[in-house]
């Protein structure tokens, strides 16, 4: 079952807690320690996409860098994101009316107030997962398979993508419906931290080039104000993904890897526990623990913070 892994605290008194579920890699592969659920099924949402990019690439997808950090990525909406996307699909000879996902607002809080203030309409080229999708359009392009009904879970495209998210995660996926409307394909924690631990100690090979896209562009991955594109920054060489319902993975060059779950979904958790599990692993730093602050106000002062559990719960560790 779940545990605590943050407190939230105001004026010294306890006032809520998120339970979730961690699990961290060491460097060989093996599971350092664990708190929770982490070998239970989960539905990672968004931190599948480098997995679904790795899929394309094994189809047939070829693309530069930037453009493949685009497919991997949950972006805030920003102009270098929506040109990034107009880009990928110019390159398949495709129209954003090409597009499947949804219509939404940017994701990012202050982009998509400006775009409202300008008169913005929600498009599907802002919603987050449009690169994912133009990606996703580009490689049925290169296959020559139809565009029509890419993101049904029995298309080509979609069955490619689950064998090699099988294959990397070692675990058989179900598969549902994501918020975008393409298909979501489960695993457990310990599956996903091992499927980015691949991509994150790959020398050559697509696996590689999923992990440079990210390195060299996580802002194209998230967006320029996001918590995931300052952890990348901070930690050279790291690759990483949030998803929704507080879902995160972060992977380092040398395999050491933690992947989490918040259970409530609340994503403020999210960074903070990141923060403090690869503390524990001994990946530290200001500009990191930065990253997993989240503080609590009152009467427009600070009286409070999300506060970590996880040196204060007993983790399972790999014997």
């Amino acid at each position: 079952m779940s545990v605590p892994l943050v407190e939230i605290v105001r004026s010294g008194f306890v006032e809520g807690r998120h339970h979730g579920s961690v699990v961290a890699l060491a460097a060989d592969g093996s599971v350092a320690w664990s708190l929770g659920d982490a070998g239970n099924q989960i539905l990672p949402r968004s931190a599948n996409k480098p997995l679904q990019a790795l899929g394309m690439l094994g189809l047939g997808l070829d693309l530069p860098p930037d453009l493949l950090a685009l497919a991997c990525s949950s972006h805030s909406g920003e102009q270098i994101h929506l040109d990034g996307v107009r880009r990928l699909l110019a390159s398949a000879g495709l129209a954003e009316l090409a597009l499947g996902n949804i219509a939404d607002y940017p994701l990012a809080p202050d982009v998509k107030e400006a775009w409202i203030r300008a008169g913005g309409e929600p498009t599907k080229l802002a919603q987050n997962c449009s690169g994912k999708h133009a990606a996703m359009l580009a490689t049925c392009a290169a296959r020559d398979w139809p565009l029509s009904g890419y993101f049904e879970h029995d298309h080509p495209l979609q069955l490619g993508i689950k064998h090699r998210f099988e294959a990397v995660t070692g675990e058989p996926a179900q598969v549902t419906v994501d918020g975008c409307g393409a298909p979501l394909l489960s695993t457990s924690l310990v599956g996903l931290a091992r499927a980015y631990q691949l991509l994150a100690t790959a020398t050559d090979g697509d696996a590689w080039r999923v992990a440079e896209a990210i390195r060299r562009h996580p802002e194209l991955v998230s967006g320029t104000t996001r918590d995931e594109y300052r952890l990348l920054c901070a930690i050279p060489g790291a690759i990483g993904k949030f998803g929704a319902e507080a879902v995160y993975v972060v992977a380092l060059p040398d395999g050491r890897t933690v992947a989490l779950k918040i259970d409530d979904g609340g994503d403020r958790a999210r960074p903070v526990v990141m923060a403090a599990a690869l503390a524990r692993l001994g990946i530290e730093g200001e500009e990191i623990a930065a990253t997993g602050r989240h503080l609590l106000y009152g009467g427009g002062v600070v009286v409070g913070e999300l506060r970590p559990l996880l040196h204060h719960v007993e983790a399972d560790v790999a014997s």
